[in-house]
This record gives C-alpha cells, sequence and structure tokens, in this order.
C-alpha cells in the first residue's frame, strides 16, 4: 500500500508533511527560545496534528482549527514585535503564516476525508 492511498490525497499528505515539519522546527527552536513553554507546546501539538491527519483521525480537523488560532497569533505577535528590526524573521513569519492559513483552509476543506 502505498503512502498517497492510505492518505487519500496528495494535498491531505502534504498537509500532514508541513505540520509535521513545522513540529520539529519548533522543537529544534525550543533551545534557542531559551526554552519558552508556548513554542514547545505548538511544537508538540503540530506532531500530534500531522499524526492525526495522516492516519485520517477525526479529532485532527479540531487541532487543526486550534493551531490555526494559536499559530495565527504568536506569528502576528511575533511579525509586530520584530518588523522594523529584522526584515529576515519577518519574511519567515509571514511566509509561516501564509502557509498556516493555506493548509489550514485546505484540511477544513478536506475534512470530510477524515474518520473514515
Amino acid at each position: 500500500m502505498s503512502i498517497t492511498s492510505r492518505i487519500g490525497s496528495k494535498g491531505m499528505f502534504a498537509t500532514s508533511v508541513f505540520y509535521a515539519v513545522v513540529g520539529i522546527v519548533f522543537l529544534i527552536l525550543l533551545p534557542v527560545s531559551g526554552f519558552a513553554p508556548h513554542i514547545g507546546l505548538l511544537g508538540i501539538i503540530s506532531l500530534v496534528t500531522a499524526y492525526g491527519l495522516f492516519t485520517k483521525r477525526i479529532w485532527s480537523f479540531w487541532l487543526v482549527v486550534i493551531l490555526f488560532i494559536s499559530v495565527t497569533t504568536f506569528a502576528v505577535l511575533m511579525i509586530y514585535d520584530v518588523m522594523a528590526t529584522e526584515l529576515l524573521t519577518t519574511s519567515v513569519m509571514v511566509a509561516f503564516l501564509i502557509l498556516t492559513w493555506i493548509f489550514t483552509g485546505y484540511a477544513i476543506l478536506k475534512r470530510n476525508t477524515l474518520g473514515d
């Protein structure tokens, strides 16, 4: 059985890979940020969401919604905080915010495929 037949579509597979990569990056950045608990929590929830989307669990939809709200808040505050001083960080956070919105929108549109 191939991975794409297991996940159902390439888009949902890409969504689960996105959340897995975000979770790993947040956990890698945890020591750099001085072990900020919100970064660790977002990383763990992102990894659990990636697992839920990959295995088509219905509860993963709610984690996507929770991550959408919390990551949007985190990214907007981060952009506001460093907008005038660090162009690279601002650019990365804007790209991260846009990708989060795209993959959240896709997961919400395809939520009927979860729980099969």
